[in-house]
């Protein structure tokens, strides 16, 4: 799973990046890696990993991983080439979901100011600027796109045929100042089109809140305007107060929870992040399990056994014969995988079953 960060300048983009890298760098047992100097791979936090182990012993966990690049260069103008437009488009078109950091905040702590680059804070502005950008951005896709799938068609080119259908649903949509997600699309073809133009409006936006550290809850009016914003685009919004997260990583365990709780917070805020970037793309896990490794594998919801086989290696697809599963609930309460055979919750399916969210499986496969 990928995600871009976006947002305007001197909002807290980079903190938030640099807060969740750090945060994964520090994870115990945890792989971690800076792969560019603005991309980074961190652990989503998933109790079921722990639970799993205390059941069966294994040599290491492998959590599920978000993939985050920070992309810079969104500045208003930017789908003209304004900044570094053009390297951030090309970045964004990459990502799975676009993460955008929402100043909500007036001052900086201690009262410093941190001067907005429309010289007010108004976080429904900042909204509604990066979006029209990538409406621009969108809109200049199709229309570059056009006459070459025109001159396709006239040739029967069956891609071409479901691209230029795909155009001349989401234009309009466009040029209406309204993102190409809000395009009514049901014919199949004409959605395979959809996404061979690789929209940037077609992606899932979630939006963090960067709150002061005294509203590290988001209960502030500025919040408040982001969540009404969000819940009305079927959206949600994580409350992050992007300096405290900074201080966090940084600790170790002891010293994290001592802050935590003399903040009133339960958890990071970047592990609710994770959580909600996790739920609004559509995602679950499931599970494998043995003596070298606990590991998580990231599915799309109601993907089925031979797909998701084919996440840890395209010959499990490919030679699929059924896969052998539990429930992490079912193993937390029996504690064994013996039991759970004895107990007849060892489930044998085949390859019309729906993967069920916290599946623990083996593939049975032959190639």
């Amino acid at each position: 799973m990928e995600a871009g960060i976006v947002g305007l300048p001197n909002v807290g983009k980079s903190t938030l990046f640099n807060a969740l890298t750090a945060a994964g760098a520090l994870a115990a047992n945890y792989p971690f890696a800076t792969i560019e100097p603005n991309v980074g791979v961190v652990p989503l936090p998933d109790p079921n990993l722990e639970t799993i182990r205390a059941k069966i012993e294994s040599q290491k966990i492998v959590p599920a991983m978000l993939r985050l690049v920070d992309i810079a260069g969104l500045v208003r103008g930017a789908s003209k080439g304004e900044g570094k437009g053009n390297a951030f488009l090309g970045h964004i078109r990459d990502v799975d979901a676009i993460v955008q950091v929402v100043r909500c905040f007036e001052k900086a702590p201690g009262g410093e100011e941190i001067t907005h680059v429309d010289g007010s804070v108004d976080p429904i502005r900042d909204i509604k600027t990066i979006e029209a950008e990538l409406i621009l951005a969108d809109l200049q896709t199709v229309e570059n796109a056009r006459p070459k799938a025109e001159r396709a068609v006239k040739g029967k080119d069956r891609d071409a045929i479901a691209r230029l259908a795909a155009i001349n649903a989401v234009q309009p949509v466009l040029e209406a100042e309204q993102p190409a997600r809000n395009a009514e699309v049901s014919d199949p073809e004409t959605r395979r089109g959809m996404g061979m133009l690789g929209l940037v409006t077609t992606k899932p936006v979630l939006y963090v809140a960067n709150v002061a550290d005294d509203d590290v809850n988001g209960e502030g009016p500025l919040c408040a305007a982001v969540r009404e914003h969000a819940a009305s685009v079927g959206s949600e919004v994580v409350p992050v107060c992007a300096r405290i997260e900074s201080e966090l990583s940084e600790l170790d365990e002891a010293d994290k929870l001592e802050m935590l709780a003399d903040m009133g917070m339960d958890e990071p805020a970047l592990n609710k992040l994770a959580r909600a970037a996790y739920h609004h793309l559509g995602l679950q896990s499931f599970y494998t399990a043995g003596p070298k490794e606990i590991r998580a594998w990231t599915i799309k919801r109601g993907t089925k056994a031979p797909q998701a086989a084919g996440t840890i290696h395209t010959d499990f697809e490919r030679g699929f014969i059924r896969v052998e599963c539990y429930s992490v609930a079912d193993l937390n309460e029996l504690g064994s995988e013996k039991a759970i055979k004895e107990a007849g919750r060892m489930r044998v399916e085949g390859k019309d079953y729906v993967m069920r969210d916290a599946d623990v499986c083996h593939f049975l496969f032959n190639v």
